[in-house]
C-alpha cells in the first residue's frame, strides 16, 4: 500500500510546488470578507480572534492527520483513496459525489465569479453588478421548501425571484476555461502557473498586513476593541447581542453561555470556509516526488502557512477598525460606491465609522487598504483579490481532475475520465470538470451550494480522521513514512471539535446543512448505478 500507483502520470511536484498547492488552494477572496459576517455574529474582538484561532488549530490538527494517511497510500485520488480504503468504495464515492456536485465545482464558480466581482470594481460593466446585465428575467417564484419536524414553517433551501446573466458571469466562464486548457497541456504548466500566483497573493496579504500595522492603524481603535474583547455577550450589555444570539436563544431556550458557543460555532461557517481546500494536494499524490514524504510535509507547512497569515490579517484587522461600526450609516451608504470620495466632507472617515461589522460589500481588506490610501485603497485591493482568486481557482482545477480520475479507475465515474491524454493529466475529468463548473456558474446557485459545502467538508473530514483509526487497528503492521504525532490525542481531539461544530451548525444553521446532507444522501442510489453500469479500468481498482 504504501508504494505510488504505476502509471502514466508525471512525477514533476516537489516540496515547493505541493505547499504552494496547498496554500493557494486555501487562500482566496475568503480571508478579506468573512470577519465582517463573524463581527456581525460575535460582536468582539476576542470572539472574533478566538474563532480564527479554533479554526487554525483545527486546520492544522487535520492537515497532521492526513499526513499519515498520505505517506501510507501516496496514490492519485488522495481522500478518496483514503475512504474507501477504511470503509469500503460506497464511503469514498460519496465523497468524490459531493466534491463534484458542490465541494470541488461549487468553489470554483463561486471563487471564479468573485475574480469577476472584483474585476467589477475597477470595470463596472466587466462586474456581477446590474450595471454588467445582459439579459434578466424578473417576476420569477422559484422556491423549495424542507420541512422539518423542529421549525413551524418549512426550511427554504433555495430561492429566485430572478435570473440574470452579467457580463461578469462570462469573465467567470472564461476564467474556467483558460485555466482548464492551461492544465490539459500537463502539470508543468499547471504547477508554473500555481506558484507564480501563490507568491503573488501571499505578498499581497503581507503587503496589506504591514500597510495596516504601519500606515494605517490607530491606537485607539486597538484599544477599544482590546479593552472590550468580551463585552458583546456580557450581562451589561443583552441589546447588543444581535439578532443571531436571540433568534438561536428563543428556538434553543439554553442558557446564555450554552446560547453564546452556539452562535460562535456557526461563526466559524467563515473561517472554516476561509481555510478550506488544504486537503486537495492529496489527490495529485501520483504526481509529487517521492509522495510518502513530500504531501505529508507540504500539508505542514502549507497549513502552519495560511494560519498564520490569517492571524496576522485579522489582528490587523483589529488595529485598523472597530469590530462593531454604524449599522445605521452602513444602511445609508449602502447605494453610494465604495470609492465616491464625495462622502468626505460629510463622513470624514466612513471606513472608520463603518468598522469591520459594517464593511461595505463586507470588504474589510478593502477597508484597511481605504484607511491607509481613499485614492489607492480599493483598486489596489481589488487587484490583489483577482490575483488570489486566479491562483485558487488554478489550483482547484488542478487538483479536483485527479480525483475523478480515481473515481473512474475504480469503475464509478465516466470510463474516459479514468484515462491520462500525451502530457500524463485526466484530461477528460479536466473538462467534465469544467463543464459542471460552467453550468453552476450561469445557474446562480453556487452562493447556496457554498453554504452548503463547509458542513459536507466538516462530515467527510471527520469520517476520514475516524479512517486513521480504522486503519491502524486493521494494518497495524503498514508502512507508514510518517506518523501522526501525539497519536490519538491530537486526532481524537480534532474530531471532536468537528463533531461539536456539526452539531452545532445542525441546530444554528440549518440552511446550511440539511440540504448538505441531502446532497451527500442523492449518492447512495448513484452509486448502486455506477456499481451495476461500470467497470474498473484495471484489475482490482474497486480495492
Amino acid at each position: 500500500m504504501s508504494k505510488p500507483e504505476s502509471n502514466s502520470f508525471q512525477q514533476r511536484i516537489g516540496l515547493f510546488d505541493a505547499t504552494m498547492l496547498v496554500s493557494g488552494t486555501m487562500i482566496g477572496s475568503g480571508i478579506f470578507i468573512v470577519a465582517s459576517d463573524m463581527a456581525r455574529d460575535v460582536g468582539s474582538a476576542g470572539w472574533l480572534l478566538g474563532l480564527w484561532i479554533v479554526t487554525g488549530i483545527m486546520t492544522l490538527l487535520g492537515a497532521l492527520s492526513y499526513a499519515e494517511l498520505a505517506s501510507m497510500m501516496p496514490r492519485a485520488g488522495g481522500q478518496y483513496v483514503y475512504l474507501k480504503e477504511a470503509y469500503g468504495p460506497l464511503w469514498g464515492f460519496l465523497y468524490g459525489w459531493s466534491a463534484f456536485l458542490v465541494i470541488q465545482c461549487g468553489s470554483i464558480a463561486a471563487v471564479a465569479v468573485a475574480f469577476a466581482k472584483f474585476l467589477g470594481v475597477l470595470i463596472p460593466k466587466l462586474g456581477t453588478g446590474p450595471d454588467a446585465a445582459l439579459f434578466t428575467v424578473t417576476g420569477l417564484n422559484w422556491k423549495v421548501g424542507l420541512p422539518l419536524p423542529w421549525l413551524r414553517e418549512p426550511l427554504i433551501i433555495f430561492e429566485r425571484s430572478e435570473f440574470m446573466i452579467t457580463a461578469g458571469q462570462l469573465v467567470a466562464v472564461g476564467i474556467v476555461v483558460l485555466l482548464t486548457l492551461v492544465n490539459c497541456r500537463g502539470v508543468k504548466e499547471g504547477k508554473t502557473i500555481q506558484n507564480l500566483f501563490t507568491v503573488a497573493k501571499i505578498g499581497a496579504l503581507l503587503a496589506m498586513i504591514l500597510v495596516g500595522v504601519f500606515v494605517a492603524s490607530k491606537p485607539e481603535v486597538a484599544w477599544n476593541n482590546w479593552n472590550g474583547a468580551w463585552d458583546f455577550f456580557s450581562q451589561s450589555n443583552p441589546p447588543g447581542k444581535g439578532s443571531r444570539f436571540l433568534s438561536i436563544q428563543a428556538l434553543t431556550g439554553a442558557p446564555e453561555f450554552l446560547v453564546m458557543l452556539m452562535v460562535a460555532g456557526g461563526a466559524m461557517v467563515g473561517s472554516l470556509f476561509s481555510a478550506d481546500s488544504w486537503n486537495n494536494v492529496t489527490f495529485s499524490s501520483a504526481e509529487v516526488k517521492n509522495p510518502a514524504r513530500t504531501v505529508p510535509r507540504s500539508l505542514i507547512l502549507g497549513t502552519l502557512l495560511v494560519t498564520t497569515l490569517y492571524l496576522l490579517a485579522n489582528l490587523t484587522y483589529l488595529m485598523v477598525l472597530p469590530v462593531q461600526g454604524d449599522e445605521a450609516l452602513a444602511g445609508m451608504l449602502k447605494s453610494i460606491p465604495s470609492e465616491d470620495l464625495t462622502l468626505a466632507a460629510q463622513y470624514p472617515n466612513p471606513t472608520q465609522a463603518l468598522g469591520i461589522s459594517q464593511a461595505k460589500d463586507d470588504r474589510v481588506g478593502t477597508a484597511v487598504m481605504q484607511a491607509a490610501s481613499p485614492k489607492l485603497g480599493v483598486p489596489l485591493m481589488a487587484i490583489a483579490i483577482m490575483v488570489s482568486t486566479f491562483g485558487c481557482v488554478n489550483g482547484m482545477v488542478l487538483l479536483g481532475a485527479r480525483l475523478y480520475y480515481a473515481m473512474a479507475q475504480d469503475g464509478l465515474f465516466f470510463k474516459q475520465v479514468g484515462q491520462l491524454n500525451r502530457s500524463g493529466v485526466p484530461q477528460a475529468g479536466l473538462l467534465c470538470q469544467a463543464f459542471w463548473s460552467i453550468l453552476l456558474i450561469f445557474s446562480g446557485t453556487y452562493s447556496e451550494l457554498l453554504d452548503y459545502v463547509i458542513f459536507v467538508a466538516l462530515l467527510f473530514y471527520f469520517m476520514t480522521v475516524l479512517g486513521l483509526f480504522v486503519l491502524r487497528f486493521r494494518l497495524p503492521k503498514a508502512e507508514r513514512p510518517y506518523r501522526v504525532p501525539g497519536y490519538p490525542i491530537l486526532p481524537a481531539l480534532y474530531m471532536v471539535l468537528c463533531f461539536l461544530v456539526m452539531v452545532d451548525l445542525l441546530i444554528v444553521r440549518p440552511e446550511f446543512t440539511w440540504p448538505g446532507l441531502i446532497i451527500v444522501l442523492t449518492g447512495v442510489p448513484v452509486y448502486g448505478v455506477w456499481r451495476i453500469i461500470g467497470k474498473p479500468s484495471k484489475p482490482g481498482a474497486t480495492g
